[in-house]
C-alpha cells in the first residue's frame, strides 16, 4: 500500500531537519515516497500554501521561508552572490540593491522568486574563485570576497554590458588580490579599468 503523507508530519519533518530549500527527488528520498506520489503531494500542498514554488522544481516551506540569499544560491547552480548586491554588503558602493546578483558559469538567466528578482551573470569556469561561504542573518550563503565583487562587476564594465557606478570606493581592498583575481579572467579591457580605478 502506498505511505500516506501527514502535511503537519511534513511540515515538522523539514523544519527539524531545516531543509529550507528541496527538489522533488530530496523530498522523495527524506520521506521514502514514490516520484508519483511526491509530484502529487508537492502539487497539492503548493497550492493549499504548505509549499511555495521558487521555480520548476525548487520549492521551499512557506511557513519557514529561507533568507533571499540562501535562495539565491540554491536557484541557479553553481553560483555565488556578487557584483552590485555584494558591492553594496561590503559597502563598495553606498547604495542598498533590491536585485539580487550573482556569478554563475552557467547561461545569463533571470528569476522572480517570492516577489524578488535574481540576476545570474555568466563568466569564465577560471574566474569562478573568490567566494567564501559566509554566515548572514543565521544561514551560510557563498558569497564574493569584496576584491572579487568588484572584479566580477568591472568585468562587465569592461564589456561595456554595465555602466559604471561612480560612487564606487576601493580604498580598503587589496590590490594584489583584485588584480589576480582581475588575470583570472584574461581579458586586457578588465586590466586596464583595474588599473584606472585602483
Amino acid at each position: 500500500m502506498a505511505k500516506k503523507l501527514n502535511p503537519i508530519l511534513v511540515q515538522n519533518e523539514l523544519s527539524r531537519k531545516k531543509i529550507f530549500i528541496f527538489t522533488p527527488l530530496e523530498f522523495e528520498r527524506l520521506f521514502g515516497v514514490s516520484s508519483k506520489a511526491t509530484t502529487s503531494f508537492i502539487f497539492d500542498h503548493t497550492r493549499k500554501n504548505l509549499f511555495s514554488k521558487l521555480r520548476n522544481g525548487l520549492y521551499a516551506l512557506t511557513s519557514n521561508l529561507p533568507s533571499e540569499l540562501l535562495i539565491a544560491n540554491k536557484l541557479y547552480q553553481p553560483s555565488y552572490i556578487s557584483l552590485e548586491y555584494a558591492l553594496s554588503y561590503h559597502h563598495l558602493i553606498p547604495e542598498t540593491v533590491y536585485t539580487i546578483t550573482s556569478a554563475t558559469t552557467k547561461p545569463t538567466r533571470e528569476f522572480e522568486a517570492l516577489d524578488k528578482i535574481y540576476h545570474y551573470y555568466k563568466i569564465k569556469r577560471e574566474a569562478f574563485l573568490g567566494y567564501e561561504p559566509k554566515k548572514i542573518d543565521g544561514v551560510t550563503v557563498l558569497i564574493a570576497e569584496p576584491e572579487k565583487a568588484l572584479v566580477d562587476y568591472l568585468y562587465f564594465v569592461s564589456l561595456k554590458k554595465k555602466a559604471l557606478n561612480e560612487r564606487l570606493t576601493t580604498k580598503n581592498l587589496n590590490r594584489r588580490k583584485v588584480l589576480e583575481y582581475a588575470e583570472a579572467f584574461k581579458r586586457e579591457g578588465l586590466l586596464r579599468l583595474m588599473e584606472k580605478i585602483l
